[in-house]
């Protein structure tokens, strides 16, 4: 082979891997895109928790593809109706009660859930299956939960529960309405306002001790 054939073999090489390594980044920057589209804010909170995107992604796509092997299904008219008064009575409960209302309303979330088609495990795996459908109201259900498990060791006020209402009743919302997204958002404010009347009530009562 003469020295002007190695030449155009060496090149066509240096060609091949130039052109695989741009399909490449291609690639990687439409997962990534997907990916972001896909999260939204829950894409930056695990990309920061893994400490780097590639890891971030990895644990994003593997959600991904779990939750695309389960049967999710949209609720009945039926259950969903079942399930708002279930709520309902949840938010009357919370006037004379706020500790077992915020209880009731973490049963009643996965209640929904399960009822959806998500599992029941532990409430990790919980948050991040409903991550996939729900990434933005996702991050409420972990400060709900979180209120909910802090008042169970050091009993917070009744603001600190009625916040956990309503990041409880974010997401409640919009499992119920089957992703229509002004609906999710009427019953959303109409369940603060109602808690928010009720934690005034619950005041009062307290005051009144």
């Amino acid at each position: 082979m003469d020295t002007s054939t190695i030449a155009i073999v060496v090149i066509a090489i240096v060609a091949i891997l130039a052109i695989a390594g741009a399909i490449w980044l291609y690639l990687q920057k439409r997962r990534t895109e997907n990916l972001r589209a896909q999260f939204g804010p829950e894409y930056a909170r695990v990309v920061r928790g893994e400490g780097a995107t590639a890891e971030g992604e990895r644990v994003l796509a593997e959600r991904q593809k779990r939750v695309e092997t389960l049967n999710i299904r949209y609720l009945s008219a039926a259950e969903r109706e079942n399930f708002v008064r279930a709520w309902e009575n949840q938010q009357a409960r919370f006037v004379d009660e706020p500790e077992r209302a915020v209880e009731g309303a973490d049963r009643l979330v996965v209640d929904v859930m399960n009822a959806r088609g998500y599992p029941v495990s532990e409430f990790e795996q919980r948050a991040a299956d409903v991550s996939v459908n729900h990434p933005v109201v996702v991050e409420n259900y972990r400060v709900a939960h979180d209120i909910a498990t802090r008042n169970r060791r050091e009993k917070l006020g009744t603001e600190a529960l009625r916040q956990a209402m309503v990041h409880y009743h974010s997401l409640f919302a919009e499992l119920l309405q089957n992703g229509t997204t002004p609906n999710s958002i009427k019953e959303r404010t109409n369940g603060e306002k109602q808690l928010a009347a009720g934690d005034s009530r619950a005041r009062a009562r307290e005051a009144g001790r």
